[in-house]
């Protein structure tokens, strides 16, 4: 009876520990937002992309408010990037056209003489500046965005 109750504590620890050692959680895997910019005036440079979650974010010349920064070469007049693994939530994007690869966005007199874009605008003027909430889009499943560039 003894020898019984022994063997059965003996079975039962080692199915535990077996199973404490084998049992790995899967991790939940994130969303992967992927940023397609066509129609680049020429290949020179690169694009940059900010990835920002915060309301009042943009606009952010000097990209310190952005979560995630990406840079990517062009070819063909045209580029994509991936920021891969983002939880679910409300995202905005700001891309511009780095022609000649020192970092920041060059202006003329007041606008950029280097090409940006955001997500959801067409075109950007005195009457529709760009601001986190008319940027932002909710992020539940990996997506592609098409962000068009805007030379003025």
């Amino acid at each position: 009876m003894i020898n019984s109750k022994i063997k059965a504590l003996a079975v039962s620890i080692i199915f535990g520990l077996s199973t404490s050692f084998t049992y790995k959680a899967t991790p939940t895997p994130g969303i992967n937002l992927t940023v397609k910019v066509e129609h680049l005036k020429n290949s020179g440079g690169y694009v940059q992309a900010a990835l920002y979650n915060k309301d009042g974010s943009i606009p952010d010349e000097t990209f310190q408010k952005c979560i995630k920064l990406k840079k990517a070469k062009i070819v063909n007049n045209c580029t994509v990037l991936t920021f891969e693994n983002l939880p679910a939530g409300r995202y905005a994007v700001n891309v511009f056209h780095d022609e000649n690869n020192n970092g920041k966005i060059d202006k003329g007199f007041l606008l950029p003489t280097e090409g940006i874009g955001f997500s959801n605008f067409k075109t950007i003027n005195i009457a529709n500046r760009p601001n986190f909430t008319k940027a932002s889009f909710m992020l539940q499943k990996n997506t592609i965005v098409n962000i068009p560039i805007i030379y003025m």
